[in-house]
């Protein structure tokens, strides 16, 4: 569903702190359904606002983020056994799509930051 895709992607943005995939997924769980309550909740590493059979995976993602996207292998293991092994690939899926998002949009970040205050080339 559009919405738990949202909601996973927000908590790997939160884990890498991209403020363009923040805002940009931010916008898109809003136009999906998702309440501002909970789209801070999950900006503040929190799922007390988020449907109780999605923490699991919320929670996974979060792990999977701070890991780099190398979870633990008994951790991924619990979520397909929770989830099965298809839902299992459609998150990692989309988490590895906002990580690159991430990565792409915290880069960017550097290169502004370097030329905005000259340190371009030390």
């Amino acid at each position: 569903a559009p919405t738990f895709r949202e909601r996973l992607m927000l908590v790997v943005t939160e884990v890498n702190r991209c403020r363009y995939c923040s805002y940009a997924h931010a916008r898109e769980a809003l136009s999906e359904g998702v309440s501002q309550e909970e789209i801070e909740a999950l900006g503040r590493g929190m799922f007390e606002e988020s449907p109780p059979k999605e923490v699991p995976a919320l929670l996974y993602a979060q792990h999977w983020a701070e890991e780099d996207g190398q979870p633990e292998a008994a951790v991924r293991a619990q979520i397909v056994a929770r989830y099965g092994v298809d839902a299992g690939e459609m998150m990692e899926l989309a988490m590895r799509m906002i990580r690159a998002g991430n990565l792409l949009g915290n880069t960017f970040d550097y290169v502004l930051y370097r030329i905005s205050f000259g340190h371009w080339g030390e």
